[in-house]
């Protein structure tokens, strides 16, 4: 908007946008943290915080104030710091750029802190309903193996119950973002405005200073340009001499700006889909209309992630040179092999069953929720896990993985795998290989209040399920395939993070299994026919031994060569079990 009597804009002009990672990934389901009266008891906090924090310039509060102030245990507020950290628009704060030993002291900036409060009474929008349901029937499994005893829903039935719902577009959760902030704008510019002389409205302003911390919920930006500060798009400071402060402005202007603001921007969000696509959704919090864009399984959006969704039977390969932007999502995939082998600020898997995701490093988050038996190899610093069900989880994280809401039957072992430029792309986000908390996970109870799914009677009372270990001899390495991550090889030959002992000893005897193996085929004389059938006899128990272990996706054999197949057994062990069998047939 380049003027602020008039709310007309060009279809080129930047516009307003919620950063979607805040509220994707910066929730926490801690009851202490979320407050029916926001902004009369976050008013309270401000001014105990501002008081703690009085003899520092900075206005930080550590861990330690964080937890007498909001009544939280230090742990908690430790988790506090660490996912406010990861969801900061300022890469250049102290909290983002301290080392772990450093958080608790170096602490928040008080204000980023009070947005961070204020969103946690967010709750995020029901899924949708898919245009097509009778078409998807037939794909997704409508049972799990524990239906027959617990008494709760599976996170897939629940989250596709009546109609099997999907994942909103991209388009729904931003427009369902912004219309939150525009309800609770006025209350928001309160916390960070400043009290002057004055009556009514007048009474409150906003210096230059604390305007920017808006840039917490909302930036301007369109897809051809990078995010425009908040300072820069606005009249009111646009222009300000840079040797003189600029004025406050009173809060009122601010608060009637944004919201012509947003209100464009939902109406040219509204008017990119056809009213016939539109449905009705509710929230717990506001109403709002389903803007769904037409189905696809890729999409790539600069401002936005790159979403992967309703991959099926297949294996899918997406490198850093495919990636625009550093998020993705990852949405109602089954039965297949996912790879996205590239450096990522923010990634979500949602919804999705039956199938292997390897992601490459993910620097700020990775969330996980309302998936069955998936299995996740993923580098990270902060890894989340909701509503999930049968899955297990190799990891390589260097904060304790957090597990919220209703799971069962999770399982989680150290990262397994490698790819030829992993330590480029770690080194890249800031992914550390000298730490790995993969088996120190922090459990929050079995109900995510920011999650708009409604959940059985009595389930608030069910202790929350913690994640056990995988068995040290279920133990194997995943295999990705030589330059499946692009043509530029890198420098990376093994996994950078190191196995506990266990592990370790266990891959040493696959190992030395494996050697016994290859040297009894290479000793082994037999004519070219026998050759054959002996290497058709290998692929069948290899697709058996897949089809139990890696749920029918069978696509690297495909391939019939002897060489990749001698490559593919580096990461098995059921050949143990063969070899009697291979004997006789040899013989």
């Amino acid at each position: 908007m380049t003027d602020n009597d008039d709310p007309t804009m060009r279809e080129s002009d930047p516009i307003i946008h919620p950063r979607r990672e805040l509220f994707e990934h910066g929730l926490l389901p801690i009851p202490k943290l979320i407050f029916s009266d926001g902004n009369q008891t976050l008013t309270s906090i401000k001014d105990k915080f501002l008081h703690l924090s009085a003899s520092s310039s900075t206005h930080r509060v550590d861990s330690i104030a964080i937890s007498e102030t909001l009544q939280i245990s230090l742990d908690h507020a430790r988790l506090l710091l660490d996912t406010l950290a990861s969801v900061l628009h300022c890469d250049s704060d102290p909290l983002v750029t301290a080392d772990s030993s450093e958080v608790d002291s170096v602490g928040a900036d008080v204000y980023h802190l009070l947005l961070f409060l204020y969103i946690q009474s967010y709750k995020r929008l029901l899924p949708r309903t898919h245009k097509d349901s009778a078409a998807i029937a037939d794909v997704w499994p409508s049972t799990s193996a524990f239906d027959g005893y617990l008494s709760v829903l599976s996170p897939l039935q629940l989250a596709r119950s009546n109609s099997r719902r999907f994942m909103p577009s991209q388009a729904d959760e931003e427009a369902h973002q912004l219309c939150y902030i525009q309800k609770h704008l006025a209350n928001i510019l309160s916390l960070l405005a400043n009290s002057v002389d004055g009556e009514g409205e007048e009474s409150q302003v906003l210096t230059k200073e604390n305007f920017e911390y808006i840039g917490f919920l909302i930036y301007f930006g369109d897809k051809s340009s990078d995010r425009i500060p908040l300072s820069q798009a606005v009249p009111f400071f646009a222009n300000s001499d840079p040797d003189m402060p600029a004025a406050p402005v009173p809060a009122t202007q601010i608060h009637e700006w944004l919201l012509q603001n947003i209100e464009y921007t939902t109406e040219r969000i509204s008017e990119k889909v056809s009213p016939k696509e539109n449905g009705l959704t509710h929230d717990q919090d506001l109403a709002m209309v389903d803007m769904s864009a037409k189905s696809a399984n890729i999409t790539t959006n600069a401002k936005g992630p790159c979403v992967v969704e309703g991959i099926s039977k297949s294996s899918y390969v997406r490198r850093a040179s495919d990636i625009k932007g550093s998020y993705v999502k990852v949405a109602n995939c089954q039965d297949s092999v996912i790879y996205i082998l590239a450096p990522l600020r923010y990634a979500t898997i949602y919804g999705c069953s039956d199938t292997t995701i390897v992601l490459g490093a993910v620097g700020k988050a990775l969330r996980v929720e309302h998936c069955e038996r998936v299995h996740v190899i993923v580098a990270a610093k902060r890894v989340c896990i909701g509503n999930c069900r049968e899955c297990i989880f190799f990891m390589g994280v260097n904060q304790r993985p957090l597990m919220v809401g209703d799971n069962h039957k999770l399982q989680v072992a150290p990262f397994n795998t490698f790819y030829s430029r992993l330590e480029e792309h770690m080194d890249e986000v800031g992914v550390k290989a000298t730490v790995n908390k993969w088996d120190d996970h922090v459990a929050l109870g079995p109900v995510d209040p920011h999650d708009s799914l409604s959940h059985p009677v009595g389930i608030s009372d069910v202790q929350a399920e913690s994640a056990s270990h995988l068995e040290p001899d279920q133990f194997t390495n995943f295999l990705i395939p030589n330059g499946l991550d692009g043509e530029t090889s890198g420098s990376t030959e093994v996994n950078p993070f190191a196995l506990p002992t266990a592990y370790m000893s266990s891959q040493q005897r696959n190992c030395d299994n494996l050697a016994e193996i290859k040297h009894m085929l290479k000793e082994t004389q037999l004519e070219e026919s026998r050759k054959r059938e002996l290497l058709s006899a290998l692929h069948v128990y290899f697709k058996d031994w897949l089809y139990g272990k890696y749920y029918r996706v069978l696509h690297y054999t495909k391939q019939r060569s002897l060489a990749l197949f001698y490559l593919v057994l580096k990461s098995v062990s059921f050949l143990q079990q063969r070899l009697e069998t291979l004997d006789n047939f040899i013989a």
